[in-house]
């Protein structure tokens, strides 16, 4: 059984050039950087015209290797988090299957403790 990150932005304005740009650079420094090659990434749907205020969207499914599953959601999340920062007065959900991902200014999309230093050690692991 697989779990996926969605992700979407809809606001009544479509993106600008410089939007479109800034998007599309955001993509190109995600893969750029992108620890695993044969996993999915970041992935952004064509524009769909039956959703005329979506001006974002995609999903990633998570990697069943336990191991690469807290390093891909937060490379992932990072990258949605600049995407989000790039179109302002756009409304985001981002979830993790039925899952909201909770947003905070300061740190973007984050679940909580997933960026401290061992998260598994708050659990009893390793």
């Amino acid at each position: 059984m697989s779990v996926s990150l969605y992700y979407c932005a809809s606001r009544a304005i479509p993106l600008t050039d410089a939007e479109t740009a800034a998007v599309e650079s955001i993509v190109t420094a995600h893969m750029a950087s992108f620890p695993y090659e044969d996993q999915e990434s970041l992935y952004l749907y064509d524009s769909d015209a039956g959703r005329p205020d979506e001006v974002v969207a995609g999903s990633t499914k998570m990697p069943l290797d336990p191991d690469r599953v807290l390093p891909v959601l937060d490379h992932v999340l990072g990258s949605v988090t600049e995407l989000r920062r790039a179109l302002p007065g756009a409304e985001w959900r981002v979830r993790l299957d039925d899952l909201d991902v909770p947003w905070e200014e300061a740190e973007g999309y984050a679940f909580p403790g997933m960026r401290d230093a061992d998260p598994a050690a708050d659990l009893g692991g390793r």
